[in-house]
């Protein structure tokens, strides 16, 4: 009977082990989940399907902006188009490799201030807000124009 418990002390023990190594979420902190987002943008330089892994990471108000847009392009084009096509690969790339990250946290709310080589050009400003316990990306849209009708 003591081997059972030892036996099935050791496998907890060992699962406890192999939790404490995984990797965290990377969105559990802004930082990171900015850092995740240019990790997973470089990664569509490669193969623009990974422009989906992208939009998950965005905030749900900036999604909404992208549904919207995606819903008009699909009228006007003809065929369906995701909300992630709306996210141009190009206007994305790294204008700098960034060097040092900083979260400015209020509440739900932050400011990641990423810095490259040279501080005084090599600068953003990434905003981000937390959403059911994870950091998104809010992209600053233009908001969409209202819908003109034709009067008939």
């Amino acid at each position: 009977m003591a081997s059972f418990f030892c036996v099935r002390t050791a496998g907890l023990l060992g699962c406890l082990a192999l939790a404490s190594c995984a990797r965290k979420a990377p969105d559990l902190t802004p930082d990171g989940a900015v850092r995740e987002l240019l990790e997973r943008i470089q990664r569509t330089e490669v193969d623009p399907s990974e422009m989906r892994s992208v939009y998950e990471l965005l905030s749900s108000s900036t999604k909404a902006n992208l549904v919207e847009r995606a819903k008009r392009a699909s009228t006007t084009s003809g065929r369906e188009v995701p909300p992630e096509d709306m996210l141009a690969p190009g206007r994305f790339s790294l204008r700098f490799e960034p060097r040092k990250w900083h979260a400015r946290v209020a509440d739900e709310r932050a400011v990641v201030d990423v810095i490259g080589i040279d501080p005084d050009t090599d600068r953003a400003e990434v905003p981000c807000v937390l959403e059911e316990g994870r950091w998104r990306i809010v992209l600053p849209l233009p908001p969409l124009s209202p819908m003109e009708k034709r009067p008939d």
